[in-house]
């Protein structure tokens, strides 16, 4: 273990290089771009995807060149897919880490059901339920409201939104296109992963695998930054079992961290361009502790509505306002929301920045402008 320990800022361009943001990856002009799009998303091990749209915020933020279309043809090929997975919540996926990363999360959707609609189900035979749920998607993709009125028949009893969350949880399900498919609009309808993307189910990732590949993508990170990210507890034995390959250290609190030893360190002082993180992003989300990314004050400013998670603007690093696309008439907005005054030079990198971000999402409309919200 190191003398020193890992600074805030040392953590956060950790943080910001394994997330592409330090220094985005370029997608080739010609060739195999699908596999590298399919190479970064596994890289991050999936993009948080709650919202239909999202992670094409997030690998545009990550991936030069990135076009919606890049990752709208994998969606259309069964080559990524939308499922729960880590903490219960939908993530983009590759198909390959689809079928290989459900079965180590399982109990994940397992508490979760339980806490949730555990009694709400009381008297149902889960087993039943998963295979009854299964033969229905399977036979044709169904939304939740739809496979809950099914499962009615069978169970006239029970909660039918219970029934159709149960199948969530107990079921790999993925949701079809068009949903999330830019440019298109579609209710989120849901078959089984097996079904979707057929072929020979992968090996399943160890606890071990899961470990070192969150590290490679978050690290240096505690045991406790682990267990957020993926929903799993009882891991300290898991990294336990991996320190004598792994490399450790101290943050400015004293909790231990554990990373892969080769894995990127910059310089605390290594510059860090603004960028525009997407809605939902993996980078604010992946972390027990989140000030490496985002500040404590910053953090009840940016969640000050509920139930939201906006796309966040980074200064130096770190989140220091958030962002929003407003369109109207043939024109697209975004609108910058800082969370404390910057230099002109700072508020211009912003802005350059806005307008790269709507050059991608909105190149069709009339007419961009970058604005600024009134500060505090």
């Amino acid at each position: 273990m190191t003398s020193a320990p890992l600074t805030l800022r040392a953590l956060n361009r950790a943080l910001l290089d394994r997330q592409l943001l330090l220094s985005p990856a370029t997608l080739p002009a010609a060739g195999d771009r699908p596999a590298a799009v399919i190479e970064t998303v596994e890289h991050l091990v999936g993009l948080q995807a709650q919202a239909p749209f999202p992670p094409y915020y997030g690998l545009w933020s990550r991936l030069g060149g990135f076009r919606p279309g890049d990752l709208a043809e994998l969606l259309l090929d069964r080559r990524v897919v939308r499922v729960a997975l880590m903490r219960g919540t939908i993530h983009l996926v590759s198909a390959r880490d689809c079928l290989a990363l459900r079965p180590v999360l399982q109990p994940v959707l397992d508490r979760a059901l339980r806490a949730t609609f555990g009694r709400r189900l009381t008297g149902v035979d889960l087993a039943l339920l998963a295979d009854a749920g299964r033969i229905l998607v399977d036979k044709k993709a169904l939304t939740f409201a739809d496979l809950g009125r099914e499962l009615a028949v069978r169970w006239p009893d029970t909660d039918p939104e219970a029934l159709a969350q149960g199948v969530r949880a107990l079921v790999p399900l993925v949701q079809v296109p068009p949903r999330a498919v830019w440019g298109a609009s579609g209710q989120p309808a849901h078959t089984s992963a097996q079904a979707w993307l057929g072929g020979p189910v992968p090996d399943e990732v160890p606890l071990e695998g899961l470990v070192t590949r969150y590290l490679a993508a978050f690290g240096p990170a505690t045991v406790a930054d682990v267990q957020a990210w993926s929903g799993l507890t009882r891991l300290a034995e898991v990294v336990d079992g991996l320190r004598p390959g792994l490399s450790t250290f101290r943050d400015e609190k004293g909790a231990e961290l554990f990373d892969l030893p080769d894995a990127p360190r910059p310089d605390q002082d290594t510059p860090a361009p603004v960028r525009f993180v997407a809605e939902f992003d993996n980078l604010v989300l992946g972390h027990a502790d989140r000030t490496r990314v985002l500040s404590e004050s910053h953090r009840k400013r940016m969640y000050a509505r509920a139930n939201t998670f906006p796309g966040s603007v980074l200064i130096d690093g770190f989140v220091a306002g958030i962002w929003k696309i407003t369109r109207s008439r043939g024109a697209a907005v975004v609108t910058a929301e800082l969370f404390e005054s910057v230099p002109a030079r700072v508020t211009d990198e912003v802005a350059a920045e806005g307008r790269r971000l709507l050059a991608f999402a909105a190149p069709d409309t009339g007419g961009h402008d970058v604005r600024f919200a009134p500060l505090p």
